[in-house]
Formats: C-alpha cells, sequence, structure tokens
C-alpha cells in the first residue's frame, strides 16, 4: 500500500474545512431546506432543489475528508534533514538562462501551483529528494531533460524569516 503523505499545515487545513463544513455550513444549508420544505410543494421550489443539492455536495465531501484525514500520514520536519530536499522542503532552483522559480514538496492532497506546492510524486521532487545547495539536478520533462541549480533550501516559507533574520 502507497503511503499518502502530507506536512501538517495541509493536515490541519483539511481538518479545518471538515470541521466548517460539519458543525457551520450543513446546519445552515439544512435550514434552509427546513425552510423550504415549509413553503408547501417541493417540486416547483427552487430554494429547495437547489439546497438539497448543496447538502449531498457538502455529505459527499464530509464523507471523504472523514476518509481521507484517516488514511493521511503526517510528515513533520526532522532536524536531520537541514540543507536537503526532503518531503514539506522549501526551496529555489535556477537554471543556466537566470531564471529563478520556487517551490515547495507536498503530498497531492495539498497541491497547489499557484503557491509552488509540487507533489512529491512529480518528476521534479522525485529528481530533487535529497540534493543539497550548489547541487545540479537534471529533470527529465515533455519537452526533454531540463537541468537546474540549487539556491536555497529552507523548512519554512520564504516569506518567513530563517532564524537569526531580521524584518
Amino acid at each position: 500500500m502507497k503511503a499518502h503523505l502530507i506536512t501538517r499545515q495541509g493536515w490541519m487545513t483539511l481538518d479545518k474545512e471538515l470541521k466548517y463544513l460539519w458543525k457551520e455550513y450543513r446546519p445552515q444549508i439544512t435550514l434552509k431546506v427546513q425552510e423550504a420544505a415549509a413553503q408547501g410543494d417541493r417540486s416547483e421550489n427552487a430554494d429547495y432543489t437547489y439546497n438539497k443539492r448543496l447538502l449531498r455536495q457538502i455529505d459527499s465531501r464530509v464523507r471523504y475528508l472523514v476518509k481521507r484525514l484517516e488514511e493521511l500520514k503526517i510528515v513533520d520536519y526532522s532536524p536531520q534533514q537541514e540543507g536537503k530536499i526532503y518531503f514539506g522542503a522549501w526551496f529555489e532552483l535556477e537554471n543556466d538562462a537566470g531564471e529563478r522559480v520556487r517551490y515547495r514538496i507536498v503530498g497531492k492532497d495539498e497541491l497547489d501551483t499557484k503557491l509552488g506546492y509540487i507533489t512529491i510524486d512529480s518528476p521534479m521532487a522525485r529528481a530533487l529528494i535529497g540534493k543539497q545547495v550548489d547541487d545540479e539536478v537534471v529533470v527529465q520533462t515533455p519537452s526533454g531533460p531540463k537541468a537546474w541549480y540549487i539556491n536555497e533550501i529552507r523548512y519554512t516559507p520564504f516569506d518567513a524569516p530563517l532564524e537569526g533574520e531580521h524584518e
């Protein structure tokens, strides 16, 4: 069985979503369904139909989150990881053209390209695991191999100061 990895931050985000859906959003929609049902003929009541559908979607997401949170394995930072890229690391890469990119390796449940999150299963992440600053890494892409140099590795976000840094 393949491990389903997630950062603690990612797990907490999913848990927060589950709690919100179950304790706040679902009760609000349930109340709307009850109010719409009290108005009589449900077959022509758009409010009732819409909120019933929304309730089914919420219930489906709640079931998924409950099951998924049980399956996930939280991977916390360990001091032994320092200086090398492992799960949860933030890193900056640069290519020969001087282009710089910043990414973080996360589990598939956390994937968010806008935030620079890439999955542990991506070709780039697989090529980077265990590497350190100044290493050259060749990543196989659909358009051919691409070379990157590792400029920086952190286990805190780039917008958070490192120990000893002042804002």
